[in-house]
């Protein structure tokens, strides 16, 4: 992790962007971490708030729609074979499809918030062939709210970041979950009133 915070302070944007593209795709990187981290940064002064801000979501969308391409040109039965090599275990795989079964396309809104669900439900969806322009509105809208979050929190926390860092995960995964639930909840509400109109 400290690798990744070092990237950050030399490369600055073009760091940022590589490191969440790459962390989004799969790789073990504390995707959380890097967006407090720049927030911090941008609080310091050391980056501005902006770009910052422009690098994170950039570079999340192009790890999530690698990601998207992989599962759509290479297949899901490539994708059980060759995914211990981004350390994909096949628990990982039950539990996002799963969750892809359970949510569809809004399980992009909020795969971001979720790690694990982050790294492989562009793959599924890619292998079910969810169409480009389906995919690229709700992933990239969940980009941009889990950018602007985690940077926002780490600007807010200034120099309090690394005590909140891996707090402000859990409450927000926590937040996520029961804000699922509610929209489950009022989805279902809705359908049963329409259904006994």
């Amino acid at each position: 992790m400290e690798t990744g915070l070092h990237w950050i302070e030399q490369y600055g944007y073009g760091g940022l962007f590589i490191l969440l593209m790459l962390g989004v795709l799969g790789l073990p990187v504390s995707d959380e971490t890097l967006l407090v981290f720049a927030g911090y940064l941008s609080a310091k002064g050391t980056l501005r708030i902006e770009p910052a801000f422009i690098a994170a979501f950039l570079g999340s969308v192009a790890g999530i729609s690698l990601s998207y391409a992989i599962g759509r040109f290479v297949g899901l039965p490539a994708i059980e074979k060759f995914g211990h090599l981004i350390h994909m275990k096949p628990e990982h795989l039950t539990a996002s499809r799963r969750w892809v079964e359970r949510w569809g396309k809004y399980s992009l809104l909020v795969a971001y918030f979720i790690p694990g669900i982050r790294h492989l439900a562009a793959l599924l969806f890619g292998a079910a062939k969810l169409s480009p322009g389906v995919f690229a509105r709700f992933a990239y809208a969940g980009a941009l709210v889990w950018s602007a979050s985690f940077i926002g929190l780490g600007y807010a926390a200034g120099e309090e970041w690394t005590k909140f860092s891996p707090l402000i995960h859990r409450t927000l995964t926590v937040v996520v979950l029961l804000m699922l639930f509610a929209l489950s909840i009022t989805l279902s509400v809705c359908l049963i009133r329409r259904v006994n109109r």
